[in-house]
């Protein structure tokens, strides 16, 4: 079996490499001694420079003006956005964008996937739900309503709140699950203008927000209803954030290495000392699982594109749920190995690192407790049986 990388991914990655190169963590306010958010909205400079490098085009079709690329190439981009801190809604937009060029009609497709692929449409997603705990659809109603009903073309009214949407103060569509009075999950693309929204702020120091819909209205043609379309992108948002688990860990672990190799006591580099470097070692084999674990859960999000990915013993859901359980423990593992490596220095915030230990918490507060995943596992196990 071949498990090396495509030449077009090999070569998006070193596209990526390019331009977050010029990236600082630390460019903005530390949100340790930030009251409020760290800046108004994301990196708009970053932002156009990946879109004149084609990366936000990347995984859109080569009809829309993309390269056609898989979950594994975002994941790959995203991985190297998370080594330094890039502050764009890269997951969020390529995420939906991918979902609607997969279950979206030909209208919206269209009308979304240009935009996104120029960087001209920046489309966030309420994953959340009304409480961070329940599922994102369960928290908002989606009723269909005649155009006698509603005085315009057919189309949809919108109930409910979603909380924590990352960017949703600058995103131009936040992208909202909803249910059906039968119980079915759809996906409306809802223009920012028409929700209200409240400020909140991440544990990263970003600017989120709690989005309310009041009788919202999209078209008919905004609405994605097709069998799987949520539940396909909730599990390419959670394998993202695994992906962005992963590179976060990987440049923590190599600052760690460059400071304990620099670092002296009684005259020898801490790097030498076997306690320093067992740990080190430790916190190097849970980012090789947190890396196993991502691209088997990538690969079975991607084509060839039945309903469920590519074929396996248990549904998608069962790779993502060891994604997660590996992603939400190892990232939370190397900080806090980084931050104790460090000593009284990681602390310091005139230093990055207690910036990427907030990147880190807020990583593992998105995907959720370990424990959690197991169970939601140890179901899916005793629902399929293996052998």
């Amino acid at each position: 079996m071949d498990f090396t990388f495509t030449e077009e991914q090999q070569a998006a990655v070193e596209a990526a490499k390019a331009v977050f190169s010029g990236v600082a963590p630390d460019g903005v306010p530390s949100p340790a001694l930030t009251a409020g958010a760290v800046a108004d909205e994301f990196d708009r400079p970053l932002w156009a420079k990946l879109a004149d490098a084609d990366l936000l085009s990347l995984v859109v079709s080569p009809e829309y003006g993309g390269a056609g690329l898989d979950p594994i190439a975002l994941c790959l981009l995203l991985r190297e956005s998370a080594r330094v801190l890039a502050r764009v809604p890269l997951l969020e937009t390529s995420a939906v964008a991918m979902a609607v060029e997969r279950y979206g009609s030909a209208g919206l497709r269209d009308e979304i996937l240009p935009g996104v692929g120029r960087g001209e449409l920046v489309i966030t997603v309420g994953a959340n739900g009304r409480t961070g705990h329940d599922p994102a659809e369960l928290a908002v109603t989606a009723r269909r309503v005649t155009g006698r009903e509603a005085g315009q073309e057919d189309g949809w009214l919108l109930d409910g709140v979603q909380t924590g949407v990352p960017w949703a103060h600058s995103a131009d569509r936040i992208a909202v699950p909803a249910h059906t009075p039968d119980g079915r999950a759809v996906l409306a693309l809802v223009p920012r203008d028409g929700v209200v929204q409240a400020e909140q702020i991440s544990t990263s120091g970003e600017r989120f927000a709690e989005v309310t819909l009041d009788s919202v209205r999209v078209d008919a043609s905004e609405l994605i209803d097709a069998e799987g379309a949520w539940e396909w992108l909730r599990h390419l948002l959670t394998t993202g954030t695994c992906a962005l688990s992963l590179g976060l860990g990987e440049g923590v672990l190599a600052m760690t290495s460059a400071y304990t190799g620099k670092r002296e006591q009684f005259g020898f580099p801490v790097a030498t000392f076997q306690a320093v470097a067992v740990q080190a070692a430790d916190r190097y084999i849970d980012l090789r699982a947190m890396e196993a674990t991502l691209w088997q859960a990538a690969w079975r999000l991607t084509p060839p594109r039945d309903s469920a990915g590519v074929g396996g013993p248990l549904p998608v859901a069962g790779d993502v749920a060891v994604a997660k359980i590996w992603a939400s423990e190892g990232v939370r593992r190397v900080v806090q190995t980084a931050q104790h490596l460090h000593g009284g220095f990681g602390a310091d915030t005139d230093y990055p690192l207690h910036r990427y230990h907030a990147w880190a918490k807020q990583l593992e507060l998105s995907l959720g407790p370990a424990a959690a995943h197991e169970e939601a596992l140890g179901d899916l196990l005793a629902a399929h049986p293996l052998g």
